[in-house]
C-alpha cells in the first residue's frame, strides 16, 4: 500500500511518517461503507426519476419521489469515499496529513502519497457521472486534471454538492478584498433564464446572500453570488487563481452567467478542499509552494475576510454529518464529533430549527446536553444530494479539553438515495437523510486526535 509522506514545511514539528494516513485508512475500512441499502437500484424507474432532483441540504426535495428501503437492495459495489485529515500546529501550519480514497477498485481504501507541498500527482481524477458509477464499475472517463494518464491511482471523484459553496465564498471575498464589491452592497438578482435550483428575482445585500449560502446552504443565494462573480469577470479569474495556487481540483466550471446556476462539471477533492480551509484558518508564514514556485500564504484573503468567512462557517446550521449535535437525544444516528454548535439555531425550547420553515430542518430534542458535553468547535460546510454527501471543516478544541487542531474533509456518493441497514423506521423516529457512518468517522478521528 502507498504511504503518505509528511506534508509539512521544513520548519514544522515532526510525526511518524504515515501514521495519520494509516489510522484514517484503517478507520474507513472498519466502517464498512458498503453495508448500506440502495433505495433506487441502478436501472430502475425511480433511479431515473431522482436523477434530475435539485440539491436539498435538509433532505429529500419535496417534489422528489418517495424512497422506501423495502424496495431497495444492498448497494451493488463499494461506494466512492474521499477523506483528508490535516493536523495543525499552534500556528496553523501542517504537521502531518492523510488522504484516503475508497471505491470499487480500492475496497479497503488506498492512501494517497503527497509531497511536502501537500500536493499529489499520483491520482488520475475523473469527473463524476452517476450512470458511469452505476454501470461502469465506478470508473469515470473524463479527466479533470490534465497530464495524469500514467498516475497509479484512477479515481472518479464524488460530486461535491453544496460544499462547492466554499469556492463561491472564496471568490466573492476575493472581489471584496479587491474593492470591486462590498458585503454591504445591495444586489438585485434578476435571472434571465429559469432554473429549478435557483430562485426568482430577489434583492438583498451581498452579505445577506453570503450568510444564507453558508449557514443554511441556500441554493438561490449561491446562484445570486455566482451571477455577481460573472458580472465582474470573477468566475474565470477564480478558476485560474485556484490553478495558480496548486489547488488543481477546485474548479467552478460550467456555471451559467444568465442565472448563476452550476453544473456537474464543478469539482473538488478532499485534499485541495482541506488546503483551502487551512488558508482560511490562518497559517504563519508559507503554507506551501505553488507549482509556479511562489509561496502560498493566508494572505490570499485579507484577515478581515478570513475572519468573516470563519464566523459564517461556525454558524453553519446543518450539523448532521461528521458531527451530529443537531440530532442530540436521538437513538439514531450515533453521536459524531462532539461539536458545540452555534446558539443561532437553538430555540426557546432548546431544539434546533435551521430553516425559516419549522417543518424543514426541525429537530426533536433539546441539544443542551450535547452542548454541555461538547469538546470542539467545527467551522464547516456540508453537502447533500441523492448521490452525494459530505462535510468539510476546521476543528479546534474548546478550553479545558484535550488539545487538537485539525482539518477534516469527507466526500462521498452516499447521498439520500442510500440508507443504513439499521436506520429506524420513520414511523418511530423521523428519517435521517444520510448514513451515520460519517458520524462514526468524525467521532473516531476526533478521539484519535484528542489522544495524540
Amino acid at each position: 500500500m502507498l504511504l503518505a509522506t509528511l506534508a509539512r514545511p521544513a520548519h514544522a514539528a515532526t510525526q511518524p511518517s504515515g501514521e495519520l494516513a494509516q489510522r484514517l485508512q484503517q478507520t474507513m475500512a472498519g466502517l464498512d461503507f458498503g453495508d448500506v441499502i440502495d433505495t433506487t437500484p441502478p436501472g430502475s424507474a425511480l433511479a431515473r426519476a431522482i436523477a434530475a432532483q435539485p440539491e436539498s441540504e435538509s433532505g429529500r426535495p419535496k417534489n422528489a419521489p418517495a424512497l422506501k428501503a423495502a424496495a431497495g437492495t444492498t448497494i451493488h459495489q463499494q461506494p466512492q469515499v474521499d477523506v483528508t485529515v490535516i493536523e495543525l500546529d499552534k500556528k496553523g501550519r501542517p504537521v502531518s496529513s492523510g488522504t484516503v480514497l475508497m471505491s470499487p477498485q480500492y475496497k479497503n481504501g488506498v492512501v494517497v502519497p503527497v509531497d511536502r507541498n501537500l500536493r499529489t500527482t499520483a491520482v488520475r481524477y475523473r469527473l463524476w457521472d452517476d450512470t458511469q458509477w452505476d454501470a461502469n464499475g465506478g470508473q469515470g472517463t473524463i479527466d479533470t486534471v490534465p497530464g495524469r494518464e500514467n498516475a497509479p491511482i484512477d479515481y472518479m471523484e464524488p460530486y461535491p454538492a453544496s460544499i462547492i459553496k466554499l469556492t463561491v465564498g472564496f471568490g466573492i471575498l476575493q472581489l471584496v478584498d479587491k474593492g470591486v464589491i462590498k458585503l454591504s452592497d445591495t444586489y438585485a438578482y434578476t435571472p434571465t433564464k429559469p432554473s429549478d435550483r435557483c430562485e426568482g428575482a430577489t434583492t438583498r445585500t451581498i452579505g445577506e446572500y453570503f450568510d444564507r449560502m453558508i449557514t443554511i446552504s441556500d441554493n438561490g443565494a449561491t446562484c445570486s453570488l455566482i451571477k455577481v462573480m460573472h458580472e465582474h469577470g470573477g468566475v474565470d479569474w477564480l478558476n485560474q487563481r485556484f490553478q495558480d495556487l496548486g489547488l488543481d481540483m477546485l474548479q467552478l466550471k460550467g456555471t451559467d452567467p444568465a442565472n448563476g446556476d452550476w453544473s456537474p462539471q464543478v469539482t473538488m477533492s478532499s485534499l485541495d478542499t482541506a488546503k483551502l480551509l487551512m488558508l482560511l484558518n490562518g497559517v504563519s508564514g508559507t503554507a506551501w509552494t505553488a507549482p509556479n514556485g511562489k509561496p502560498v500564504t493566508s494572505d490570499v484573503l485579507s484577515r478581515s475576510s478570513r475572519e468573516y468567512f470563519l464566523k459564517e462557517l461556525g454558524d453553519q446550521g446543518w450539523n448532521n454529518v461528521l458531527s451530529t449535535t443537531n440530532y442530540c437525544g436521538y437513538t439514531y444516528p450515533t453521536q459524531g464529533m462532539p461539536q458545540r454548535i452555534s446558539q443561532r439555531w437553538i430555540g426557546p425550547d432548546g431544539t434546533v430549527t435551521v430553516n425559516e420553515d419549522p417543518t424543514d430542518g426541525k429537530y426533536l430534542y433539546p441539544v443542551q446536553p450535547c452542548q454541555d458535553a461538547a469538546q470542539v468547535t467545527f467551522a464547516h460546510k456540508t453537502g447533500l444530494t441523492a448521490v452525494a454527501a459530505g462535510d468539510a471543516g476546521i476543528v479546534h478544541s474548546l478550553p479545558g479539553q484535550a488539545k487538537r487542531d485539525y482539518i477534516i474533509v469527507a466526500f462521498s456518493n452516499l447521498g439520500w438515495r442510500y440508507q443504513d441497514t439499521n436506520r429506524p423506521n420513520p414511523g418511530v423516529q423521523p428519517a435521517v437523510n444520510r448514513t451515520e457512518k460519517f458520524a462514526k468517522l468524525g467521532r473516531a478521528m476526533d478521539q484519535y486526535e484528542a489522544q495524540r
